[in-house]
């Protein structure tokens, strides 16, 4: 049977994140990759310019036509744009109930533009971190959807990934690329125990996408039957040399791509 991923989220018309990057980090992990486009945005490597929601009834439309023919096997969900796209995913979700969720809450792009509506915020914790298998957000998001200062230990990280276990999903990746200091440290966090999980911090510019290729490099990994653990040890292995490999690209005038296909040119 071969893996199917379904990535619901935003398409970026630059190609570097969104739809357009779950899509090639499936193909990249060996992955055969659908979509359900929650919003059109109008970006590129420099900022969003504009940001255009699919109605909720065709967001439902199009999770509904996947499901009903594609052996799905992992979901991963971005930008979600909207409280009532929320509410459209979360019914769809409890509609086909899929084996594994990965929820990346996306608040905030590279560039520093808003993706996600203020009043929808809570609607993303009530309506989709309970259906959620993992979820995983950056450091200065688990601050923002806790109301609490960034965190700036191991400890206080730890205790805000306990804090986001409690609204109801199974598993928390709280991702240190917005740290500080030689390595890049994630702590994969569920109700029984910890894992620190570090890799070399890469100075580089070229970092658009790196939240949405990581968060469905993780479903891959699921959908191909791999455990929680495993999947996300490899998708971090796999976004750390994509990122280092970003610099053979020359994308745009501002943050660029990682380089999803490093292993193949």
């Amino acid at each position: 049977m071969t893996p199917v991923a379904l990535t619901i989220a935003g398409s970026d018309s630059s190609g570097g994140a969104g739809i357009q990057a779950d899509l090639k980090s499936f193909a990249a992990l060996g992955v055969y990759g659908a979509s359900a486009i929650t919003a059109l945005t109008a970006q590129n490597t420099t900022g969003v310019s504009g940001i255009h929601p699919v109605p909720a009834s065709f967001v439902t439309a199009q999770i509904d036509a996947v499901f009903s023919d594609l052996e799905v096997g992992a979901v991963k969900i971005g930008m979600v744009a909207q409280a009532d796209t929320i509410a459209a995913i979360a019914d769809g979700l409890r509609r086909w109930a899929p084996r594994h969720v990965v929820l990346d809450p996306v608040m905030v792009a590279t560039s520093g533009d808003r993706l996600l509506a203020a009043e929808a915020v809570d609607a993303l914790k009530v309506l989709l971190f309970p259906l959620a298998s993992l979820i995983t957000p950056n450091l200065p998001e688990v601050a923002a959807l806790l109301n609490e200062p960034v965190a700036s230990s191991e400890a206080d990280v730890e205790r805000q990934g306990k804090r986001l276990l409690a609204m109801g999903c199974r598993a928390v990746l709280v991702k240190g690329g917005h740290g500080h200091g030689a390595e890049s440290i994630d702590y994969l966090i569920d109700a029984e125990h910890s894992v620190a999980l570090a890799a070399p911090r890469i100075a580089t510019a070229n970092t658009h996408g790196t939240g949405c290729s990581l968060s469905s490099a993780i479903a891959a990994g699921l959908a191909k039957g791999e455990s929680m653990e495993t999947s996300v040890r490899n998708a971090k292995a796999w976004i750390t040399q994509a990122i280092a490999e970003a610099d053979r690209f020359a994308v745009g005038h501002g943050h660029g791509p990682v380089h999803h296909f490093h292993g193949y040119y």
